[in-house]
């Protein structure tokens, strides 16, 4: 019989696994692939202020090519349980989808993979001509830390190396096949900080108001686009989320103003060159009359693409085979771990419609299942001949 990718994606969705708890999905994972003739290794990975995170890595085949699927099975918190429709983790199927939390995002898309892989090995006496591997982590929906980017680090140390990935996270806008993300927009979150002095605000001339300076500083800042955006990339964007002087009283002039913001950029800068293109702009408005600052988050969130070519050629046309639906290339969107990927191997990221997402009643039609194991079966069996 077929593996079943809705029996495998409603036992995920049975393990309470909210970052960074494991809540039986890797255990899960294991027994099934392991009865298949995978090697499994848990790995857990930790570092100072950070939660333990344990993650997975399960290979068969030692040539190559190889091929891997990368996922994660952590899952956003659920919110009001009373609100869904149907228990977050029960896996219950009403009208023709499956409910639970990370149904999209995305142990139904490992699911798929899963069930994909076994199908494979079955119709192939159980082993590839080259290498197959799962990497599942458990820290995406956090910081991201002890999780794939360690992995990626443990699995080179190993001595093994990827010829290609395929992230399953939701890259669908609207319909089953109807984008491949083959790249991701960086991030880098930073403070404007600009120093006054306090006063009373009947006698501003014995204070420095720093909201007229902070005020100042962000018009410069937005009033030019970053850049035009590039052949694969929109144009990057610069926005303040948040502009606080924690003042309470009327007539103080406060000492401090602090402004938030966040930039998604494309590859016309990198994190060195998009603070220092800030730090320009800021002391051209400022005309060494404004006292300010700034204070960057550290950033993991870097830019990649990867180029079309016989890769994304090879999973566009079994994606056009299965659906009927000629994909969009796309950059869109915020990031993934396929940003640690990238520097491993070629990786693009493809999984089901992200309408439900992070949502309460997050839910996945059963067809769509089916059909995107249909198009991982069509991808593995193409991608080693």
């Amino acid at each position: 019989m077929p593996a079943d990718p809705v029996a495998i994606t409603r036992e995920l969705l049975r393990c309470p696994s909210v970052t960074p708890a494991e809540g039986g999905a890797l255990t899960y994972l294991e027994n099934t692939l392991k009865a298949a003739g995978f090697t499994v290794h848990r790995k857990v990975f930790s570092e100072a202020g950070t939660d333990d995170v344990e993650n997975f890595y399960a290979r068969i085949g030692t040539q190559g090519p190889h091929l891997t699927f990368a996922g994660h099975t952590d899952v956003v918190p659920t919110g009001d349980e009373k609100a869904w429709t149907h228990p977050p983790f029960s896996g219950a199927i009403a009208n023709g989808e499956l409910y639970g939390r990370g149904a999209v995002d995305m142990k139904g898309g490992i699911g798929c993979a899963v069930a994909a892989v076994l199908d494979h090995l079955a119709a192939h006496g159980g082993k590839p001509k080259g290498s197959i591997s799962f990497l599942i982590t458990g820290d995406e929906e956090s910081v991201a830390i002890n999780g794939t980017p360690k992995l990626l680090q443990w699995v080179e140390g190993m001595g093994e190396k990827f010829d290609h990935c395929i992230l399953g996270e939701p890259s669908n806008q609207e319909t089953l096949g109807d984008t491949i993300k083959i790249g991701r927009r960086g991030s880098l979150n930073g403070h404007l900080i600009v120093t006054g002095k306090q006063g009373h605000v009947a006698y501003p001339d014995r204070a420095d108001n720093p909201v007229h300076g902070i005020v100042k500083l962000i018009a410069a800042l937005t009033a030019e686009p970053l850049d035009a955006g590039s052949a694969n990339f929109q144009p990057s964007n610069l926005e303040f989320v948040s502009v606080d002087v924690g003042n309470k009283t009327v007539n103080l002039i406060p000492g401090e103003a602090r402004a938030m913001f966040n930039i998604r950029f494309n590859d016309c800068h990198t994190l060195e060159s998009l603070k220092a293109l800030l730090q320009k702009r800021a002391e051209k408005a400022s005309g060494g009359k404004i006292k300010f600052e700034f204070k960057f988050q550290p950033s993991n969130a870097g830019v990649f693409v990867t180029k079309p070519g016989p890769f994304t050629e090879l999973v566009s046309t079994a994606i056009k085979d299965e659906t009927g639906r000629t994909p969009t290339l796309s950059t869109t969107g915020g990031t993934s771990d396929a940003r640690f990927i990238t520097h491993y191997c070629p990786v693009v990221e493809f999984g089901l419609v992200g309408q439900t997402m992070h949502a309460i009643d997050e839910r996945v039609p059963v067809a769509e299942l089916v059909a995107l194991t249909a198009i991982y079966r069509k991808i593995v069996d193409r991608y080693f001949g």
